[in-house]
Parts: structure tokens; C-alpha cells; sequence
């Protein structure tokens, strides 16, 4: 049975998920190295793509979350646009994907396991 620290940890509007949305240029070959970098560093940072330049992270808190924002902003190329948005498990869980007119089921990517 789970305490209720526990239960606090892994509830459902404590755990956060990043979305990180950009659109960066792609005209120059110089631009094209900042985007490619600028995806790269969002993946080693344990971000996926959700769709074409919208990259997500799962976070066990608001706390963790602001540690991962902190280090976006950190390699932000020098132009382009780039919002970061940071919702709840549970807003994640009510949002609503279509193929076209089919719907689609969230295929959001694995939840990381916190060890103790």
C-alpha cells in the first residue's frame, strides 16, 4: 500500500510535462546547424518529439520541471521562436489527437521512474 507521501509524489497535478514549441529558420546552412543543435541538446535533455518542432518531457515536479526549463533556455538559438509550456499529468492526459478526422490515442513517451 502506498503512503500518502507517496501517493502526493506521483499524483496526478504534481507531475508536469515540458513542451517545448519552436520555429526556428532553416534558410542558411548556418541556420540549419542551430536548429539541428538545437534539437539535439533538447533530446539529450530527455525531451521527444510530440510532432514536427513541439519536443515534451515527462517531470516528477513542478521542481524538476524548472530545472529542465532553466536548462532550455540555457542553449536557445539566437533566432527563431521558441515557447516553453509546462501542464500538469492530468491536462496532459485530457488532450485530444486526430489523424485527420480519426482520433488517435496519446502515445506519450515513457514515463521515467524516479529511484529512492
Amino acid at each position: 500500500m502506498l503512503s500518502l507521501h507517496t501517493m502526493e509524489r506521483f499524483n496526478e497535478y504534481r507531475i508536469m510535462w515540458i513542451l517545448v514549441l519552436f520555429d526556428l529558420p532553416t534558410e542558411t546552412k548556418k541556420d540549419k546547424k542551430a536548429y539541428a543543435l538545437f534539437r539535439k541538446n533538447l533530446q539529450r535533455d530527455g525531451f521527444t518529439m510530440f510532432q514536427f518542432s513541439i519536443y515534451v518531457r515527462h517531470c516528477a515536479s513542478s521542481e524538476n520541471a524548472a530545472v529542465h526549463i532553466k536548462r532550455v533556455k540555457s542553449f536557445l538559438p539566437e533566432y527563431g521562436k521558441v515557447g516553453i509550456m509546462c501542464i500538469t499529468d492530468k491536462q496532459f492526459g485530457q488532450i485530444e489527437l486526430f489523424y485527420g478526422r480519426k482520433s488517435q490515442s496519446i502515445n506519450a513517451p515513457g514515463q521515467q521512474l524516479e529511484l529512492f
